[in-house]
């Protein structure tokens, strides 16, 4: 299968070009600089510069490919075209950015989707797209056949998960594949990373209120997996969990941190919580337990590769050592 793959140098991206590459596809990477090029054509992969924003790009790309996984999104400001990053900075309060980069983010997005639909519609080529958990509604675990809710801590992306499924009716096999807030190797932790941050800065690791609230996690070789078994045998309009541990209490989490760290570990109210995440805050409240019961029976996916905690204790004490083997962002 000739399959075109967007974030393909980034920490998910880059394990799926591999594996695809591995069962003997063929495959082009997305890439936003030389040096992101030069990283795929390394790994036996063909290079399509230019960036999300691209739709003519990413048009041509899609109507070469037989199917596309998309993974890419703005995660940093810098991500965006000059032009989008003004817009963001001042176009409206500063107290606002946050919400207009999110906004235009998840803008893009949308459009990106909807110019791969136009692609391969006709040619009834795949799609297979990367999406929250976080964009779930809490207190429960998740199902697959659950809608994502846009009232979610993440559900900003749910115009993302619709404009996707809503291609199937033009032909296109879509699918989506939901990440959890922590997608981990020795290296690196999802949110966990910044978790850890902050932890090591202030010299405290902390958990919102009793610390009950549960987060999904699973190994990026494992998510790499499933991405491409969902581009392989994907049911059109189905939903996929790309969770191998399904809900750790976030007191856990914490107390790890702080085990590895040797740093005190302290619950905070809602308002301290708010000061000491930041922008993360909202995520580290939220209850988001995951179920992958029927993504394991419906593509024979079992997640094989080491949990959180193992990859948290290396990710802290082997941290020096692992920058220089980050992918290519």
């Amino acid at each position: 299968m000739r399959a075109f793959v967007t974030g393909a140098t980034g920490f998910i991206g880059s394990a799926i070009v591999r594996d695809l590459l591995a069962a003997g596809h063929q495959v082009t990477g997305l890439a936003r600089s030389g040096h992101a090029a030069a990283s795929l054509e390394a790994l036996g992969a063909k290079a399509c510069r230019g960036t999300i924003e691209n739709l003519e790009v990413l048009r041509r790309a899609a109507a070469e490919a037989d199917g596309v996984i998309h993974t890419a999104f703005f995660h940093a400001l810098s991500h965006a075209s000059p032009l989008r990053r003004v817009r963001i900075l001042l176009g409206g309060r500063p107290t606002h950015i946050v919400r207009r980069f999110s906004t235009t983010a998840v803008e893009v997005e949308r459009r990106a989707i909807e110019a791969f639909g136009g692609a391969l519609g006709a040619k009834k080529g795949s799609l297979v797209i990367a999406f929250p958990t976080m964009a779930m509604a809490p207190e429960r675990p998740a199902l697959e056949t659950d809608a994502s809710d846009p009232g979610a801590v993440g559900g900003l992306r749910a115009a993302s998960e619709k404009a996707a499924l809503d291609l199937v009716r033009t032909g296109v096999r879509a699918t989506v594949v939901r990440l959890p807030p922590s997608v981990h190797d020795e290296t690196r932790l999802g949110l966990v990373t910044r978790l850890i941050d902050i932890a090591r800065k202030k010299r405290i690791s902390a958990y919102p209120g009793d610390g009950k609230n549960r987060w999904a996690a699973v190994h990026r070789l494992d998510a790499s997996l499933l991405f491409r078994l969902a581009l392989e045998n994907g049911e059109a309009g189905a939903r996929y969990h790309a969770v191998a541990e399904e809900g750790l209490p976030f007191r856990n989490i914490a107390e790890a941190i702080g085990r590895h760290l040797d740093v005190r570990v302290v619950p905070l109210s809602p308002e301290d919580s708010a000061r000491h995440f930041g922008w993360l805050a909202p995520f580290v409240g939220a209850d988001n337990p995951v179920s992958s019961q029927a993504t394991r029976e419906r593509l024979h996916w079992e997640p094989q590769h080491s949990p959180l905690m193992n990859d948290l204790a290396a990710a802290i004490h082997d941290a020096p050592r692992q920058m220089s083997r980050r992918p290519v962002p």
